[in-house]
């Protein structure tokens, strides 16, 4: 069993920055890629950004491209997510979820959510 905790949203303005931290136990012998989601009001769940197991590999929506980063990796047991230039469609409820590294990067497959942060940016 994995256990996510996600830390850090909070209000902000536009164009401001904020980082989001999630961390995760898990079994020793078991490892995953971690990944971001966010679900604003009103929408779907949707994919913000993925890292492997090792964080060297990452992933990112078209969306989030260029103005998130996400790092850290199962050896740090976080994982984050920068965001730069932040802008009012980025509010949302963020969530960390995990899945076994056996599946591939882009998988959308998890198995394992945090509970969420939210980040509401204004104006």
């Amino acid at each position: 069993q994995v256990q996510l905790a996600e830390s850090g949203g909070r209000l902000v303005q536009a164009g401001d920055s904020l980082r989001l931290t999630c961390t995760f136990s898990g079994r020793p012998s078991s490892t995953y890629h971690m990944g971001w989601f966010r679900q604003a009001p009103g929408k779907e769940r949707e994919f913000v950004a993925a890292i492997s197991w090792t964080g060297n590999v990452d992933h990112y929506a078209d969306s989030v491209k260029g103005r998130f980063t996400i790092s850290g990796g199962n050896a740090e047991k976080a994982v984050y997510l920068q965001m730069n230039g932040l802008q009012p469609e980025d509010t949302a409820v963020y969530y960390c979820a995990a899945k076994r590294s056996t599946k591939t990067l882009v998988s959308t497959e998890y198995d394992y959510w945090g509970q969420g942060t939210q980040v509401t940016v204004s104006l």
